[in-house]
């Protein structure tokens, strides 16, 4: 694409979906449903083949998206300006074969499914590249210990394999459900009733669906926009699987917690701050998932408004919201994936987390140690004094909870003992990851 990166572009706009939606993809959409319209025709009998292959050798022609830009405000769209030049390219019945008995939303609505798909298989590769990272860090820390935290407070133990099998899971099932989302061609003229097409339009419809390989409809969908509205749904769910994952990693990675850091020499510092290291990618992912659901607010407020058979304005709203729906989450999924595939996880700090309340973290596996020997009550009460009594002393629990058992309590306070079912549902994970074709 020769589209020029904006100032923020590389960090805001990452990844294959950027050059998707670019204006050049675009203009090759739209230029690609006219050269299809004109075959389908052909293949119907409709248009001579010889006219239909003069007008798909001139959609191949190059045309500027700046220049078509700034025709389309004469219309409000670009599809008359480009009808227009195409006509110019050829002569007699091929210049009147363009675009015949199709109306302008016909081809920005097709154009914007061919744009769409291209953008969603990028997504999608990125965010199954995420969670085939994820999973790798899930296998790795299967067994390892670590901190469950709740309202962002220390809770109960968990294995850090537990927690990335969690981020496996909602990754793969975003990627999932996005790529299985089927856009459909739209054909039915100027009130979708195809008319222009002389008792031929079914069959001209299907014949481009089978040329641009998208679905066909049973009626033209100009005003009915749940597939717009399903995919922006769909990439909504995409950017809050983005948004939980990253929004992890910026809190793991914060100095006092240091679980976990971007591996990326040269990447990461600040203007003023020499020691700074900061995770670029998960802060870039996250500013992603932050803007996705006023984008997808902004699309489905169009694509519910759309009146009679053809709208006033709605349509027209959809156009940059959506460009701006699938650049923005398609940034998010890039730079998670590359998150992930440079993340590694510190150990010691995994350990010292684990350990930083002095055991408060294992007052319920104490609980249900001292259970079968004092009963549910008293264990509770005793447990409980115990806690308080080491966050008010300012002492280890291990240690005032020794004293109130009078036994050894290392035991009752190892933490892996304390992580309940989190190796065998990590193993759930992967097995099922195992039995799944992935995006």
């Amino acid at each position: 694409m020769t589209d020029r990166p904006g100032l923020f572009d590389p960090v805001l706009a990452r990844g294959g979906a950027r050059a998707a939606v670019a204006d050049e993809a675009w203009v090759a959409a739209l230029l690609e449903v006219e050269a299809a319209l004109a075959r389908a025709a052909a293949d119907v009998g409709t248009l001579e083949r010889a006219d239909a292959d003069a007008i798909a050798e001139a959609c191949r022609l190059p045309v500027d998206p700046t220049a078509l830009g700034e025709e389309a405000a004469a219309s409000g769209n670009p599809v008359v300006p480009l009808v227009t030049r195409l006509r110019a390219r050829l002569e007699g019945s091929a210049a009147s074969g363009v675009h015949r008995g199709a109306t302008s939303q016909d081809v920005v609505d097709t154009a914007a499914m061919l744009v769409a798909r291209r953008a969603v298989a990028a997504i999608t590769a990125d965010l199954a590249a995420a969670a085939d990272a994820a999973a790798g860090l899930a296998a790795a820390h299967r067994d390892r210990p670590a901190a469950g935290r709740t309202l962002l407070q220390q809770a109960a133990p968990i294995t850090a394999g537990l927690r990335f099998a969690g981020w496996c899971a909602g990754l793969d099932d975003a990627a999932r459900a996005l790529a299985a989302w089927r856009p459909a061609v739209q054909l039915g003229g100027a009130v979708g009733t195809l008319a222009a097409f002389d008792g031929h339009g079914r069959a001209i419809r299907a014949a481009l669906a089978r040329h641009l390989d998208l679905a066909e409809p049973v009626l033209a969908w100009h005003t009915e926009r749940g597939r717009v509205a399903e995919l922006a749904g769909l990439l909504g769910r995409a950017g809050t699987a983005v948004g939980s994952v990253s929004t992890d990693l910026v809190l793991l990675a914060q100095t006092e917690v240091g679980e976990v850091r971007e591996d990326v020499p040269g990447r990461g510092g600040s203007s003023t701050l020499p020691h700074k290291r900061n995770p670029v990618a998960a802060v870039s992912a996250r500013a992603a998932a932050v803007a996705a659901p006023g984008l997808v607010a902004s699309v489905l407020t169009g694509a519910s408004l759309h009146e009679h058979e053809r709208a006033a304005g709605p349509w027209h709203a959809e156009w940059g919201p959506l460009r701006e729906l699938l650049r923005t989450v398609g940034s998010g999924a890039s730079w998670l994936a590359d998150a992930l595939g440079h993340l590694v996880v510190d150990t010691d700090r995994v350990a010292a987390s684990l350990d930083a309340t002095g055991g408060l973290l294992l007052a319920e596996q104490a609980t249900t140690g001292l259970r079968a020997r004092l009963g549910h009550a008293a264990a509770k009460e005793l447990v409980t004094h115990a806690a308080a009594r080491a966050q008010d002393e300012g002492r280890p629990f291990a240690e005032v909870l020794g004293e109130a058992v009078g036994e050894d309590t290392d035991t009752l306070l190892d933490p892996a003992r304390a992580v309940g079912e989190a190796a065998a549902l990590v193993d759930d994970l992967l097995q099922s990851r195992a039995r799944k074709d992935h995006p």
